[in-house]
């Protein structure tokens, strides 16, 4: 694999694959709830191709080292962690939240039917994702550089970026 190799789970738009539970979420309060669990099954199935793919670049890169399989078990769940947090469980949770949080707020502050409610509430949580998506990314680098990166990073080595 050449250096200069786009990252398909990255660089191009499969990347949006992973935030489709957050537009699953975003939409909860119109569809009915297993179209929202079906965006998660999406999700989470970017997320394990992009961990896959980072373990046989990895694999692919230290062809020669003898430590071949812990550098792929460790770009395989590195990538995998990340993922699982910064691209669903935080984001999924977050919308969620501010979604219920809307619609309930509409519910008690407004005099709208409750069709114009949930589309209002679907409407932000939509627009939040962008809004969200860099503070995730960054609070999760965050996190796994002060735990789960301290087990097996090579001192000096910086971390994978995401």
């Amino acid at each position: 694999m050449g250096a200069a190799e786009r990252d398909l789970y990255r660089e191009t738009w499969v990347r949006y694959l992973g935030y489709a539970n957050e537009v699953g979420e975003s939409f909860r309060p119109l569809v009915p709830v297993p179209v929202v669990w079906a965006s998660y099954g999406v999700a989470s199935a970017y997320v394990t191709a992009d961990a896959i793919d980072k373990g046989r670049r990895a694999a692919a890169a230290h062809a020669q080292d003898p430590a071949q399989a812990t550098r792929v078990g460790v770009a395989v769940v590195d990538t995998f962690v990340w993922q699982s947090l910064a691209s669903v469980a935080i984001p999924g949770v977050t919308i969620n939240r501010l979604c219920a949080a809307s619609l309930a707020l509409l519910g008690a502050l407004t005099r709208w039917p409750l069709p114009l409610r949930r589309w209002t509430t679907t409407a932000l949580g939509l627009a939040a994702i962008p809004l969200i998506i860099t503070p995730i990314d960054r609070t999760v680098d965050f996190l796994m550089d002060s735990s789960l990166r301290k087990l097996y990073r090579v001192p000096g080595e910086p971390p994978a970026p995401h």
